[in-house]
């Protein structure tokens, strides 16, 4: 049975709406120019993304998955690439709290609030030097790091007497450059651009194995949340963004309709239109449903064991593929006029089909380590 929950503290409501409002202003201009406008990089520090996970110690919420759900969720309605960057910052703000404590420090040593990024896939090369390592390489889509202050970028390490491990290094802006190359079809305005390094000194207490990111185990002994896996805690966060656009996309299908008439009457009477209404309504909320029970599971105490980390990448990627399809739907309903550069219903479609192509929200992410648990060890899917 169960325990207790984490604290349910998330960023505060009135900010949340502030942010999402001005995140919806500012869409087609994040669209066009490739990244957020500092105003609503800056909103959302403001609102409490960057600071939701910092440990309390360092000033921090300290906060849970379930409250940050909303937010999320909110903040992508207004702008999916807001809410996007949004995951990314308060998401790195935990994976910091990995690190070493002097690393903690320096993160935070201006407030909780501000803003990392960070690179989860492996690159770069590291080569030893006195007190740490020199580092070198590139990481591509590192999202909302023209705002970031730090980045986390993750490298294999070699050991003394290993293969190299893959570790996150914790490097200062001045330490990287930036390379403008986020030319995609959607999610624009995540600014997902290239971290450049050049044969930076990265001292050994800005460094952690990723091990202890993948299975909830590390140096962060404050608080309940940082020993919850990485498949449990990831992926119903990255989905969250996804299902605040699929809801704009329901807005922007429902304020085409009302315009639409046909010489029966307004289109929105219609059998069709109706039925498309509600359809798309019970997709998302059925997706929602999903994501709160992954939270909860997150949030619950003791945190999750291997089997409830791989129910929640699993449903994550279902609440995914639900939005996708819902709004897959609602443009094709939504036929010419939809399409149209001044519609943002065809900007919401080009979202969400990028960002559900994140490997996070693939079944392929968890799909083999479920299979094994099936297939090889005979146990029942759950």
């Amino acid at each position: 049975m169960l325990g207790h929950h984490l604290p349910v503290a998330g960023p505060a409501e009135q900010e949340i709406r502030r942010v999402a409002a001005l995140a919806a202003e500012r869409a087609p201009q994040a669209d066009e120019r490739r990244k957020l406008s500092q105003e609503v990089a800056h909103a959302l520090c403001r609102a409490g993304f960057a600071r939701h996970f910092v440990p309390r110690r360092h000033g921090g919420a300290g906060g849970s998955f379930g409250a940050l759900l909303p937010a999320l969720i909110d903040v992508g309605r207004g702008c999916a690439s807001a809410g996007w960057c949004g995951l990314i910052v308060a998401s790195s703000g935990r994976i910091g709290a990995y690190l070493p404590e002097p690393a903690r420090h320096e993160l935070w040593r201006e407030g909780p609030d501000t803003p990392l990024a960070t690179a989860l896939a492996p690159a770069g090369t590291a080569v030893p030097a006195d007190g740490g390592w020199r580092l070198s390489g590139t990481w591509d889509f590192v999202s909302a790091v023209d705002h970031a202050e730090w980045a986390l970028l993750c490298t294999p390490l070699p050991g003394p007497d290993s293969a190299p491990e893959p570790h996150f290094c914790a490097l200062p802006r001045q330490d990287y450059s930036i390379r403008d190359t986020w030319h995609t079809t959607g999610m624009r305005g995540t600014g997902s651009n290239t971290v450049v390094v050049r044969d930076a000194l990265v001292p050994a207490h800005r460094t952690f194995p990723q091990r202890r990111l993948l299975t909830g185990t590390g140096p962060c002994a404050e608080g309940d949340g940082y020993d919850v896996p990485l498949l449990a805690a990831m992926p119903p966060l990255f989905a969250a963004p996804v299902l605040g656009a699929g809801y704009a996309a329901l807005d922007a299908w429902t304020q085409l309709m009302r315009r639409k008439n046909t010489p029966g009457g307004p289109i929105w009477s219609s059998e069709s239109a109706q039925a498309t209404l509600v359809r798309a309504a019970a997709g998302l909320e059925a997706a929602r449903s999903v994501l709160q029970d992954c939270c909860r599971t997150a949030d619950a105490r003791p945190a999750p064991n291997q089997a409830g980390a791989l129910r929640n990448a699993r449903g994550a990627a279902m609440a995914a593929e639900l939005v996708l399809r819902t709004v897959d739907d609602l443009f094709r309903a939504g036929g010419t006029a939809a399409q149209t550069r001044s519609n943002p219903l065809q900007r919401v479609w080009r979202d969400v089909h990028a960002a559900t192509q994140h490997n996070v929200l693939r079944f392929q992410w968890s799909s083999r380590q479920l299979a094994e648990r099936v297939w090889e060890n005979g146990e029942p899917v759950e």
